[in-house]
């Protein structure tokens, strides 16, 4: 069996539940390859930390996004493995750095050997994302280190601008290849998913990843779950039998693609329309973040699981969208200094030592959101205590393992491994 045949057939074990897309080596962001597995006759697809889509034309390849700017040249050597063709046009299914980096190589390739310059396609938005990922580089770095557990990682602040951008829909025709371009808010602003309907193929981007939506990433900038779950709907009802996401593994057959989609915009739902109506009730942040529940039968499907995001963060987003930053706590809208609470709260506890002490005892016993508020509270109101210190790197050290998503375990982690430089606690 090749490479093609044992991928597509881990793509099907890990949709009827046969491996677990949770270990390791099957994370939907977890996936790399050197090679191209072709779904179908002239369609080929690089499994990479973001995938990449390759449609042959008689003008040329079509990609689907190019690849992130760290596997960008193991892309292309994959796709020069598999064809020869030039490229014709680039796709970006939205500007995420992990998607739009692999042109340079293309380009240099074109020029090269004499062939026209390939295309770039987006959204309208998408020049303005890079802008202000230019803009803001510094914490783009700081939050994508956290999230990643990278300390090394650099924000790039060089960016191959589209040459050609849409508003709502955008249809090519490349090679005899009809391309239709769709707009949709989702995980971000200019999304894009492609339509190949000769081939009823389906290029979703990260409108499907084979996790939870990540509607809700707590160190980003806002998403739109409503209008994810409305895209969803309208893929669905296009009778793809292929869909090619931006992270994870190919879904094959029409009845597949279509659960997949609808499974997923229903998960979406339920989220906004219990957030939204605990919102009309007058309820606060704390309390609807303590009461909304994703449907458990949903979070169990195999390509549904909380790896990346998760639920909670969805619903505080779905606050951010629609009701701002004031959570309905007063005391939340002027706030003392954390550290001068954490202080006032450790005298009346009878010193840090005690707050450090009980947050030790609730970790033991499980209780890990207690524990994190106290063993905080204690390093801001004494941050030269070296016990003090430990105890918290250990809350969040046992906090990390308990996670199943991506985005809690990078950011626990972060906090409990102190170095020069990094914000927080003594340096933490």
């Amino acid at each position: 069996m090749g490479f093609a045949e044992r991928y597509l057939d881990l793509a099907d074990r890990l949709w009827r539940g046969e491996e677990d897309v949770e270990n390791a080596g099957n994370h939907p962001f977890g996936t790399s390859a050197d090679e191209v597995v072709e779904v179908s006759e002239g369609i080929g697809f690089v499994p990479s930390f973001a995938n990449v889509s390759a449609v042959a034309t008689d003008d040329g390849l079509v990609l689907v996004d190019t690849g992130g700017n760290l596997l960008a040249a193991q892309v292309h050597a994959a796709l020069r493995r598999w064809t020869r063709q030039p490229l014709h046009t680039a796709v970006y299914s939205h500007g995420h750095i992990d998607h739009v980096f692999g042109m340079p190589l293309f380009e240099a390739e074109a020029h090269h050997h004499g062939w026209p310059a390939p295309q770039v396609v987006a959204h309208e938005a998408v020049p303005a994302r890079f802008d202000r990922y230019i803009l803001t580089a510094g914490y783009n770095a700081a939050i994508n280190q956290r999230q990643f557990q990278a300390p090394g990682l650099r924000w790039p602040v060089d960016y191959r601008y589209p040459d050609l951008t849409y508003r709502d829909l955008l249809r090519l025709e490349i090679g005899g290849e009809q391309v239709e371009l769709h707009h949709a808010r989702g995980e971000t602003d200019d999304h894009t998913w492609t339509w190949f309907p000769q081939r009823r193929l389906l290029c979703c981007g990260d409108l499907f990843i084979w996790a939870s939506p990540n509607a809700g990433n707590p160190q980003k900038v806002q998403r739109y779950p409503a209008e994810w779950a409305a895209a969803l709907r309208e893929m669905a009802e296009l009778g793809a039998t292929l869909m090619l996401p931006g992270h994870g593994y190919p879904v094959v057959g029409a009845e597949r693609v279509r659960q997949a989609l609808e499974d997923t915009a229903l998960l979406l739902e339920s989220l906004h329309d219990q957030t939204v109506a605990m919102m009309n009730a007058g309820s606060r942040l704390d309390e609807i973040v303590n009461t909304v529940r994703a449907p458990a039968a949903l979070l169990e499907r195999p390509y549904l699981r909380p790896v990346y995001d998760e639920p909670e963060f969805v619903v505080r987003n779905l606050w951010r969208l629609y009701g701002g930053w004031y959570d309905g706590n007063p005391a939340h809208l002027k706030p003392a200094p954390d550290a001068a609470l954490a202080a006032e709260i450790a005298d009346l506890a009878g010193g840090a030592a005690r707050l450090r002490q009980r947050a030790a005892e609730l970790a033991e016993s499980g209780e890990l959101r207690l524990a994190r508020h106290l063993a905080e509270m204690a390093a801001l109101a004494a941050p030269e205590d070296a016990s003090i210190r430990t105890t918290r790197a250990a809350v969040f050290e046992r906090s990390a393992r308990a996670e199943r998503s991506l985005m809690a375990r990078g950011i626990f982690g972060w906090a409990a491994t102190p170095s020069p430089g990094r914000s927080g606690p003594a340096g933490a």
